[in-house]
């Protein structure tokens, strides 16, 4: 059988099962137990998050000016959360303000990449691959970030989605295990008929029979942490809704036998054209969702968050000006959120330049400052130890530009 029958058969699986590719996908792994390991966590906010009304600058008034529907106030009802008296953070997001003055949250302003586009489909694949401007890129940073990884089980890198984002696409093996109500559900290859039929049909040691076995493994291993996650909670504790219930069981299976280290979950929703809302609205139930996600994703992590960077990002910012219907259009820079236990957090990184018009990209968006490689670069060096050849690997021919504040105490 051809690999290309093989993948069309492999949908038997369904999406939560581990589909090797290329030569390397092949190869079983084994991960020893490794409490010092160190875990990576992705989330991308699809549609273009503005930043400016996430991580606000309260005492520029031009930022008031721009924006005289939807601006987050500095006094009053509603108003944003002091961070730095510089920046405040918006209200939605308060269960998030404990990680800031605990210092294990941080961001990073004015982020991005030069010469941006406005197109959400290219600029996510520029994210994604971590090469913008070049089209040509068919693998994701991740996916090669996995390769520079000591090798760990077949549940090391877990991308919480139904199909394989450009992010985690390439030769090494990735299980997409989606989230929500059906994300336990039993599929055609779990009845026993079936089940016995492939097995005795991959039995060999060829390399589809090899990734047969891995698949089912992975996908044993997930249901079995899954499964018990929810015993748990029936055992007294409701289960909550959306991501914050879904951010337990991405804990577990970093602190469980899974061993995951990679993990990337993408959440849609964020191009806010209309009616976009100040501390209320269509923005702030979506940030809501996110930060009691987050605060409750670090809760479970428990002692593992010591060893765990969590990395929120978006594919461009919103114009500073709102529009004629309330939102805001497709823009430039953005904000970078950064969290994790060896951080030095509790600072807006990153070179702000204020919104006076002079200072804007094109006269009506954030510059970008700093190239959003620049924020990755030192959790894959500090955190996740790589030596800057596999960095240039990770990210091919760039060169990094500056160090930030926040990962200087990283070790």
């Amino acid at each position: 059988m051809k690999r290309r029958q093989f993948l069309r058969y492999a949908s038997l699986f369904g999406a939560s099962t581990l589909v090797p590719i290329g030569t390397q996908g092949w190869l079983a792994r084994s991960f020893a137990e490794n409490t010092s390991r160190k875990n990576l966590v992705v989330i991308l906010l699809r549609g273009g998050m503005d930043g400016l009304n996430v991580v606000v600058p309260y005492n520029d008034p031009n930022y008031y000016e721009a924006r005289p529907l939807i601006a987050i106030p500095a006094t009053g009802e509603g108003r944003v959360l002091d961070l730095d008296g510089v920046f405040g953070l918006h209200p939605a997001l308060v269960d998030l303000m404990p990680l800031w003055k605990n210092q294990t949250l941080g961001f990073v302003h004015n982020c991005g990449y030069r010469n941006n586009t406005r197109s959400h489909f290219a600029a996510q694949d520029y994210l994604e691959n971590g090469t913008p401007g070049v089209k040509s890129t068919t693998d994701g940073w991740l996916n090669r970030l996995l390769k520079e990884l000591p090798e760990g089980g077949v549940t090391q890198a877990l991308s919480f989605t139904r199909t394989t984002p450009h992010i985690l696409a390439g030769l090494n093996s990735v299980v997409n295990q989606p989230l929500g109500k059906g994300s336990n559900r039993r599929l055609p290859v779990d009845r026993p008929v079936i089940a016995s039929a492939f097995d005795q049909l991959y039995q060999g040691t060829d390399a589809l029979s090899t990734a047969y076995s891995e698949g089912i493994e992975a996908r044993e291993i997930v249901l079995q942490e899954l499964q018990a996650e929810m015993k748990e909670s029936a055992q007294g504790a409701p289960s909550p809704k959306g991501f914050k219930a879904d951010a337990g069981k991405i804990a577990r299976l970093i602190r469980g036998k899974a061993q995951t280290q990679i993990a990337f979950l993408s959440f849609g929703g964020w191009d806010t054209h209309v009616n976009q809302g100040s501390s209320q609205g269509q923005l702030a139930k979506h940030l809501k969702n996110l930060g009691e996600g987050l605060a409750t994703l670090v809760q479970e992590l428990g002692s593992d968050y010591q060893n765990t960077m969590i990395l929120v990002m978006s594919e461009f910012g919103r114009t500073v000006a709102e529009n004629g219907n309330g939102g805001t259009d497709h823009g430039q820079g953005n904000v970078v959120w950064v969290l994790g236990g060896n951080l030095k957090g509790g600072q807006v990184d990153g070179k702000w330049r204020g919104l006076d018009s002079s200072q804007l990209y094109q006269g009506r968006d954030l510059a970008v400052t700093t190239d959003f490689r620049d924020a990755i670069a030192p959790i894959l060096t500090s955190h996740l130890q790589l030596h800057p050849s596999q960095l240039a690997r990770v990210f091919p021919d760039y060169q990094f530009q500056k160090e930030l504040a926040l990962f200087k105490s990283t070790s």
